[in-house]
């Protein structure tokens, strides 16, 4: 079934190929005039199927190894079953293998979002122009001849983002969403852990974005499946490149405070309604798993459920396992087959045990509703966590730039199953107007090794982790959870040298089980976590080698000048001084 009626298009082409009908650069007018590119892959015949769509910059027709061979090699070494039953010619950076969805009867389409790839338009992320584009995609492909009517959102990260905003306009023809690891807290998430600015989006920007964005053209790389330029056809100069997008740097760095810039691009969960699977990674800290749980857990969706993971944050997406999860999710949703999902558990973990192994598990909801929330007290003698209160008074001080403190449990009797939202009550002073906190839950060997997972990005990544700038501690009393504490990060309340200062902060959920022997600890610092180990190359879509954190560093001269930030800081306990994490411990079925 050809589509005759884009034959006076200048670029579209049709071609049965892979044992499927590819329609190439499919235009989607917007209500602006703009012509968006898609490609459609679908069933060669006159049949109706459900749809499965993504939207993004990364480029519709980039191969997954031009920006990300490092990522590929290491997906395909641990995981074979990615590449098998495939061509991979298709394969592209976080978004379906149209080869492995096409024959189970899908129709699967790729969008280059304004802007970008094959795309022309101004480039603006996120933006509310952007998640218009996306849902009017959406009733494009809900009305179209082989269309039954019925659109589903996948993939990750970016195509993970846009799935929560653009559900949160409702979309009539948009039937199911699967966000896999995708934030839906632009600030705190994105831009401002805690208030401290990190330097990620900006190294994403220039290393996945620039080289993709519309007219880049012949610099770029073409097609391994059609042979046209990715990010074309039209080659723009650097000037004309520079105009036809927003200056990400200077957009985020100059608004330090929650404020309506943010407010404009974060989704109202409350109007996310479609039967939703909400799939996070345990060490996607700081960018992933936060909005994957507060996702699953504000939307108001009848129909929702969550699913947890580990490793890196693109391979489970691409594996059978994460292929059956979903179309499963899809057959019930999007063609109302309820034998595909027929009683799954609202929470679906895979329990993450030392090792890398994981271990399934069915729960009712998250927090799981059996936790035992269990304060783990900072004694200051010795530096010790312990489950009572210190009757030890004590002040310590550390050099913010330095390795911080250390508080370490006795060994374990038992194994110990960590798992959910965490939180971290500390008293301090600093010798200048601010500080910064850092705080990570650790893992070590009983001969003091520590324990680090193969995490999102980084092969050695903590348990989990936590931030807060002292001066951005007020609380939002009627958002705030004991184990959830939310800053509304409005202003900054300066701090006076030498005064102690209370503060709350939240640790990104995650999950492990710690075994019999091993401790637990909770280390406190003024600077980025460090694995105490040899570094990691990282990876070739990012600029920087891995020390622990991935690409989410907080070291920006302008937002941590050295004069504030590079300074000392005390940590004050006894009995009036409380210091302790809240851990949620998970007793046995």
């Amino acid at each position: 079934m050809d589509d005759i009626s884009y034959a006076g298009d200048p670029i579209f082409k049709t071609e049965f190929r892979e044992g499927m009908r590819v329609d190439w650069d499919v235009p989607i007018e917007m209500d602006d005039g703009n012509v968006l590119r898609a490609n459609v892959y679908r069933p060669d015949d006159d049949g109706t199927y459900p749809v499965v769509m993504s939207h993004g910059p990364y480029g519709k027709d980039l191969h997954f190894e031009e920006i990300y061979k490092t990522c590929w090699d290491l997906m395909c070494e641990n995981h074979p079953d990615v590449p098998a039953g495939s061509t991979n010619i298709h394969q592209s950076w976080e978004v379906c293998d149209p080869e492995k969805w096409v024959p189970k009867g899908f129709v699967v389409i790729r969008v280059d979002s304004r802007g970008a790839g094959r795309s022309p338009g101004y480039l603006e992320h996120w933006s509310p122009r952007e998640t218009r584009d996306f849902a009017e995609c959406i009733e494009w492909a809900g009305v179209q001849p082989w269309s039954n009517g019925k659109v589903g959102l996948s993939g990750i990260s970016y195509y993970a983002v846009n799935q929560w905003q653009v559900a949160a306009l409702q979309p009539k023809h948009l039937a199911a969403i699967c966000p896999w690891e995708g934030f839906n807290d632009f600030y705190r998430e994105l831009s401002y852990q805690g208030g401290i600015y990190t330097t990620f989006a900006r190294h994403w920007y220039d290393m996945q974005i620039l080289k993709i964005q519309h007219g880049y053209g012949d610099r770029g790389w073409r097609s391994r499946a059609n042979g046209e330029w990715a990010a074309g056809p039209e080659t723009l100069s650097d000037e004309e490149l520079v105009a036809n997008r927003y200056d990400l740097y200077q957009s985020y760095i100059s608004h330090p405070f929650d404020d309506a810039y943010y407010a404009a691009l974060t989704p109202d969960l409350s109007k996310v309604e479609v039967p939703l699977l909400s799939c996070a990674n345990w060490g996607g800290a700081p960018l992933h798993p936060r909005g994957n749980f507060n996702g699953f857990k504000q939307a108001a969706s009848k129909h929702k459920w969550l699913e947890v993971h580990g490793l890196e944050h693109w391979s489970l997406y691409y594996t059978d396992y994460g292929n059956d999860l979903q179309m499963r999710f899809f057959e019930r949703f999007l063609r109302d087959d309820e034998s595909a999902w027929p009683d799954e558990p609202r929470v679906q973990l895979l329990v993450r045990h030392p090792g890398e192994e994981f271990v399934p598990r069915g729960e009712d909801d998250w927090p799981i509703p059996r936790t035992e929330w269990t304060k783990f007290h900072l004694d200051p003698e010795g530096q010790i966590l312990q489950d009572r209160p210190t009757e030890n008074a004590g002040a310590i001080t550390f050099a913010a730039m330095g390795d911080g403190l250390t508080f370490l449990s006795s060994p374990l009797g038992e194994d110990m199953e960590i798992c959910g939202p965490m939180a971290v009550k500390l008293n301090v002073s600093s010798d200048t107007k601010d500080a910064d906190i850092f705080v990570i839950l650790r893992v070590f060997e009983p001969h003091m090794r520590e324990v680090t997972f193969r995490g999102a990005l980084d092969p050695h990544t903590p348990v989990a982790s936590g931030w807060l700038r002292a001066s951005h501690r007020k609380l939002d009393p009627d958002r705030s959870e004991e184990w959830a504490p939310y800053h509304p990060h409005d202003a900054a309340e300066e701090l006076t040298p030498g005064d102690v200062y209370e503060l709350d902060i939240e640790i990104h959920a995650s999950g492990v089980v710690v075994p019999k022997g091993y401790r637990f600890a909770l280390s406190v610092k003024g600077c980025d976590y460090v694995y105490p180990g040899e570094t990691n190359a990282g990876l070739s879509n990012m600029k920087n080698t891995f020390t622990g954190v991935g690409p989410f560093l907080h070291d920006d001269p302008e937002n941590r000048p050295a004069d504030v930030f590079d300074n000392n800081i005390t940590v004050h306990l006894g009995p009036d001084r409380a210091g302790y994490v809240l851990l949620p411990i998970i007793p046995a079925k």
